[in-house]
């Protein structure tokens, strides 16, 4: 079917009360919700729209998506989220609970309410607290994160607007990965898709400015990048630095280059009091550093990128808890060989 506002063919599945395989909320519900989209209700605003806190009638919160208008590009990117966040299932993706129809006299999606703000917000945003957001905290994150991306990447999706204003947090600092208005189904076929540069300051692949060549080796810089976000507590862009600084990357780079991390590191981490923080940190900073290579070549994959840190955290984690038990260091590495597994306490993050 040919759509109203460009001649892309999209299948509409808009029968009774799905579209595009979601459920669809009329224009009035989702204006009842939001309270008449009132401004108090805003929870920000984004390339794409703003979104809104709303309550629907069964009872659930909601964040609801209004865009700016409907152009061509705004109902593209409408449809392209709506496509591709209808067939994923993740539990750290953000779940899309429906949209408005094609047919409705404005376009609105709705999501699960996700109420602790997003990574950006708690690393160097209104909701930042120096005390708030311990290591372990942030390694879970980058973590979480990773796992999202790894099975974006295995059902050939590319997402390219990972960073930290993307990735929302619950009240268990649990991630949801969020904003799929950019993102693209990669064609299997072929290697790279070939687009117009898009994306956010500070978190864009060097490669994609050069050759529009988009892969999934995009969205691996761009978690490079929030690794160091959350090891240095800086924005991924801050014009106030010095010029070759300006860009967090850049910065991240010269100084692992230099062996001057500490220069970089948040230091009410524990970078320089803790021995087994400082460890985890060196190693998540040699991994940001393999990830924000300027040849994509050189990069991990996302599949790499996540075994790497579940094992930064599980061998810090089985050397502390051989500490514990008393085991020598050689014994740990035999144990972890054999398949041993160094149970955790409850308490454990």
């Amino acid at each position: 079917m040919e759509d109203q506002y460009g001649d892309r063919k999209v299948k509409d599945h808009d029968k009774g009360d799905k579209f595009l395989g979601v459920h669809t909320f009329s224009y009035s519900e989702l204006e009842e919700a939001t309270n008449n989209f009132d401004e108090a209700k805003e929870l920000g605003d984004g390339g794409f729209g703003t979104v809104y806190k709303g309550k629907l009638r069964d009872g659930r919160v909601v964040a609801v998506k209004r865009l700016y208008e409907n152009n061509y590009k705004r109902v593209e990117q409408f449809l392209n989220e709506v496509e591709i966040l209808a067939h994923l299932r993740h539990h750290h993706l953000v779940s899309l609970y429906g949209c408005t129809s094609r047919r409705c006299r404005e376009l609105l999606l709705v999501y699960e309410y996700v109420p602790n703000g997003t990574v950006a917000d708690h690393l160097h945003g209104e909701r930042a607290k120096p005390t708030e957001l311990h290591w372990p905290i942030r390694l879970k994150i980058a973590i979480e994160t990773a796992s999202a991306l790894r099975y974006l990447h295995a059902t050939d999706v590319i997402h390219r607007d990972v960073k930290t204003n993307n990735i929302l947090l619950d009240n268990n600092f649990d991630v949801k990965v969020a904003d799929f208005g950019l993102s693209r189904l990669f064609p299997t076929d072929v290697t790279h898709v070939s687009t117009a540069p898009q994306g956010t300051p500070g978190y864009v692949d060097p490669e994609y400015h050069q050759c529009y060549q988009l892969t999934s080796k995009s969205d691996v810089f761009s978690f490079g990048v929030v690794l160091i976000e959350l090891i240095s507590s800086m924005p991924a862009v801050d014009i106030t630095r010095h010029r070759h600084e300006i860009n967090l990357s850049n910065m991240a780079i010269d100084k692992i280059q230099n062996r001057a991390l500490h220069e970089l590191v948040d230091s009410s981490l524990g970078f320089e009091t803790d021995p087994s923080v400082r460890k985890m940190i060196t190693a998540v900073a040699e991994l940001a550093y393999q990830c924000l290579q300027s040849c994509k070549e050189m990069r991990p994959s996302m599949v790499e990128v996540s075994e790497s840190l579940q094992n930064i955290q599980s061998d810090v984690y089985s050397a502390k808890k051989a500490e514990e038990m008393d085991i020598p260091a050689d014994d740990v590495v035999l144990l972890k060989t054999a398949g041993v597994q160094l149970t955790s306490s409850p308490d454990s993050v």
